[in-house]
């Protein structure tokens, strides 16, 4: 699936040329160099529309609140540490106007209509390189990081969450809450060791759901579309499978937990911030755990570590600009991300028939030809799917006053938590900053500084949009590597070398280990090429021994 447009490349700092890549870049560029007239800080003009603190943080779902402790460097200093913490403590928070940072959302909208059939897509903005579950797989990595089950009464005691808060171990909390004593409504009640699930009025498998459609989740954002609600109801499944092959509970969890981890490492890290940083980070003895090296994130608490804002608001929010406008859900069936109620991708209510998701359309499949038009994510750039413009209820409450631009709400909410400027984050890391001439920044209100956000994307644009680039890549392998490798339960710290049965094993192998392709709608690429997969169908999984017996 190459681009139609091939041109050239250019190196991000110097401008220069380099290897062949999208045309569409080239035409964004230029699109954003020609900006309006500067507009001087001092100049007269209209008060800008800033929101109330309260519009940004109104809203249940990915793009709305504000995670409790996040506003720790403006509210407890940027040397602070609790559930939230500053990567580069030393750098001063970047503080554009508010008119600048919104002109610039404007600006980040891509507004081409949601197609009706993938196939059509051939603007240039697809990624070859990743599937469109992707983006998914990050949204549900990114919820295990953030979910906070401390109890509401000790949240109100420590607002600022120096005290009490839920590390961001990728412990699986979203499926497992506190366990079957603490949350037995996420747990089969004729048996306490397997997940609760769902069915649909058509008898397929679904997430349990109250009366009203809505999920019984450890998290309720996993419910939130319907892309992610099927692929939470993977994870539901592949413990029960682990249950049904002859684990317990524990042995279950642990092992859904491992291949999670695993999956990031082996499978979404390489995919997003390139193979090669990856394995320059990670050193693998022949015994004991796996080593991570890390320059920059050095959480003051190793055994609760802090979640960066540099992370958590700046570079890990480059997969918003992987979402599609659309989905081709399975074979001929394209919705909308967000549409018309009822007609698009929203969640909170039971997997409609025609939206069951043929994996197949959002991940390489173990021995399965890949169809014609899978779906694929849009290029780490500074574009937008349009959809993301006007976000429904579902996310972000619908009040006077309330902002539903995702772009602008991620630029406000950068300033407002007191990120740090891109290029002073790249001098940090001993790397050349990218000019804002390169960037696109050319009012003198920018002072010759970027938001992060926008820094990283831009950045990876510049290199061709298929993975992040320097900094923003760094950020985020060093935090989730990090947090990998300070979780004592890791696969990463386990005391003999752990590895799923089979390997390699990416997302693909974990969804048919699931049983997740079972009940895939029927489709001219269902047939697996050597036979074992006919009809949806997969073998039971075996385990062996040392599966079951590994180190916990």
């Amino acid at each position: 699936m190459e681009s139609p447009h091939p041109v050239r490349t250019e190196d991000p700092t110097t401008g220069r040329p380099g290897v062949s890549r999208r045309g569409v870049l080239t035409g964004l560029a230029a699109g954003l160099v020609a900006l309006p007239a500067p507009v001087a800080r001092a100049a007269p003009r209209k008060p800008a529309p800033a929101p109330a603190a309260g519009v940004l943080s109104r809203g249940t779902g990915h793009g709305a609140g504000e995670l409790r402790g996040s506003q720790i460097a403006v509210t407890a200093g940027r040397r602070t540490e609790g559930r939230f913490g500053v990567m580069f403590p030393q750098l001063p928070a970047f503080a554009p106007d508010d008119a600048l940072l919104i002109g610039l959302a404007g600006r980040m909208i891509d507004r081409t209509p949601p197609l009706a059939d993938v196939s059509l897509s051939n603007d240039g903005f697809d990624n070859p390189g990743i599937p469109a579950g992707f983006a998914y797989l990050g949204q549900f990595i990114d919820h295990d990081m953030t979910l906070d089950r401390t109890p509401m009464p000790v949240q109100q005691q420590d607002p600022k969450a120096l005290v009490n808060f839920d590390t961001p171990f990728f412990d699986l909390g979203s499926v497992y809450g506190g366990g079957p004593a603490v949350d037995p409504q996420l747990y089969d009640p004729a048996d306490p060791r397997r997940m609760r699930l769902g069915a649909t009025p058509d008898g397929l498998p679904d997430l349990p759901r109250r009366a009203d459609g809505t999920a019984v989740l450890g998290d309720h954002r996993n419910d939130e579309n319907l892309v992610i609600a099927q692929f939470h109801l993977a994870f539901l499944q592949a413990h029960n499978r682990f249950v049904d092959s002859g684990a317990s509970f524990e042995e279950a969890r642990r092992l859904t937990r491992w291949h999670f981890q695993w999956l990031i490492v082996h499978d979404f890290l390489p995919h997003v911030v390139g193979r090669p940083l990856v394995q320059s980070m990670l050193t693998v003895g022949r015994k004991g755990p796996v080593a991570v090296a890390r320059r920059f994130y050095r959480p003051g608490n190793p055994a609760r570590p802090m979640m960066p804002i540099e992370y958590s608001v700046g570079a890990y929010r480059f997969g918003h600009s992987m979402v599609r406008a659309e989905y081709e859900m399975n074979d001929e069936v394209t919705i909308p991300f967000f549409g018309s109620p009822g007609h698009d991708l929203r969640g909170s209510r039971p997997i409609p028939a025609r939206a069951r998701a043929d994996w197949n359309y959002f991940f390489d499949l173990p021995g399965v030809d890949a169809p014609d038009d899978r779906n694929m994510t849009r290029l780490i750039d500074t574009k937008l799917a349009l959809p993301l413009s006007e976000l429904p209820p579902t996310v972000v409450q619908h009040v006077d006053g309330a902002i539903l631009d995702l772009a602008q709400r991620n630029l406000l909410r950068g300033k407002r938590l007191g990120l740090p400027a891109g290029q002073d984050v790249a001098r940090a890391m001993g790397l050349t900053p990218i000019p804002n001439d390169r960037l696109g920044l050319t009012e003198r209100g920018w002072n010759g500084r970027a938001p992060l956000w926008f820094y990283v994307l831009k950045e990876a644009e510049l290199l061709g949009g298929r993975t992040l680039g320097p900094v923003g890549g760094r950020i985020v392998a060093e935090v989730i590597l990090g947090i990998l490798s300070l979780d004592r339960s890791s696969f990463l710290n386990a005391a003999t070398p752990w590895t799923p049965a089979t390997t390699p094993f990416a997302c693909g192998d974990f969804l048919r280990m699931a049983g997740a392709l079972e009940n895939m709608p029927a489709g001219d690429e269902a047939e697996e090429q050597d036979g074992e997969v006919q009809d949806g169908k997969v073998p039971e999984v075996e385990l062996p021994e040392d599966e079951l017996t590994g180190d916990a």
